[in-house]
């Protein structure tokens, strides 16, 4: 991501504002207010791509996001918020109780590109632990790993095999056919713990 395109830590807050707001509102059932995007950045204004991941005490409790920009970032970051909430299917919907435990990160996306490669270990050669986020495809299934995930999995053949396994694919299948493969980059920020 370039430098200049990055968020301010204003833009960050306010992403985190409207996400928490949206969690709030959300697992209580209360309607969302509409969103003021005249009041925002510009590149809040402007179509962006988002996940946003909720965890209580380091433990994953629901993660949603998209890949192809369809709305306003700020727009896109709200609707994530409630999704990972209440339709992360891995994940029984969030409770009142939880939501002051609750610590809210968002991913921000930068374009998907196409990764060329020459089987599998090439492949290896070709990803970058920690840096990229990753999207398999095959046919009309898909899934992906936010590069935060790396940390968990830094063995590319263990990241590749949990991520077939995510599409709901046999775990080696990377090895044994050519799957369409694309990288991302994000800008990721969270809640300080007391600031919710």
């Amino acid at each position: 991501m370039m430098d200049e395109d990055h968020l301010t830590q204003q833009e960050k807050q306010a992403l985190l504002s409207i996400a928490r707001q949206a969690l709030e509102n959300g697992v209580r059932g209360v309607s969302l207010p509409p969103l003021d995007l005249l009041a925002l950045t510009p590149r809040l204004q402007a179509d962006g791509t988002s996940f946003v991941t909720l965890t209580i005490n380091g433990m994953l409790r629901g993660c949603i996001g998209s890949l192809e920009p369809n709305q306003s970032l700020a727009e896109d970051v709200r609707e994530h918020a409630i999704a990972a909430a209440l339709n992360d299917y891995r994940f029984p919907p969030v409770r009142i109780n939880e939501l002051s435990q609750i610590e809210i990160e968002v991913s921000r996306l930068t374009p998907l590109v196409s990764l060329e490669y020459d089987g599998p270990e090439d492949l290896f050669s070709r990803l970058r632990p920690g840096v990229d986020g990753v999207v398999i495809r095959d046919g009309v299934r898909r899934a992906t790993f936010l590069p935060q995930v790396w940390e968990k999995l830094p063995d590319p053949a263990e990241f590749l095999d949990h991520l077939c396994a995510k599409m709901g694919a046999t775990p080696g299948l990377w090895r044994q056919k050519h799957l369409d493969v694309l990288i991302y980059q994000v800008e990721e920020f969270h809640e300080h713990p007391d600031s919710t």
